[in-house]
């Protein structure tokens, strides 16, 4: 009997041992899963992340050439500017010529297309003068 009792313990416990094994190995599994999601998910961020700093040293690229294109053409505007001041204020022959000119046009027939050239060059000629006054 005691052989009996014995025996049925050791069934019980290895009954509970398999259920607890089971469960652990159930627990094991879902362990498992949690861990490919999360490392699916790492992947997928990084690979977002990756996408991003790729988008953001695009947009620095172009910034940056941008900013060479608007400096050069700042840099072309001031050049321009100076020249026109030392043409304008250094002989004032541009206004001088463009008074004669127009002067001419009041003494012979000449096409209003003409007339309003002249008074295009001389609106030009005061609005630089105004520019560069004001610079």
């Amino acid at each position: 009997m005691a052989l009996k009792d014995k025996l049925k313990a050791c069934h019980r416990s290895k009954r509970s041992l398999t259920e607890q094994s089971s469960g652990t190995e159930e627990n094991m599994l879902t362990i498992i899963d949690q861990y490919k999601e999360k490392v699916n998910l790492a992947a997928s961020l990084r690979q977002r992340l990756e996408d991003d700093h790729a988008k953001v040293l695009t947009l620095q690229m172009e910034r940056e050439a941008r900013e060479r294109v608007i400096e050069s053409l700042r840099w072309e505007a001031v050049k321009w500017m100076d020249r026109f001041a030392l043409t304008l204020n250094g002989s004032q022959e541009l206004p001088r010529l463009l008074a004669r000119t127009k002067a001419m046009t009041e003494v012979y027939l000449t096409p209003n297309e003409v007339h309003g050239l002249f008074d295009y060059c001389q609106h030009m000629v005061e609005l630089m003068s105004h520019i560069i006054k004001n610079h």
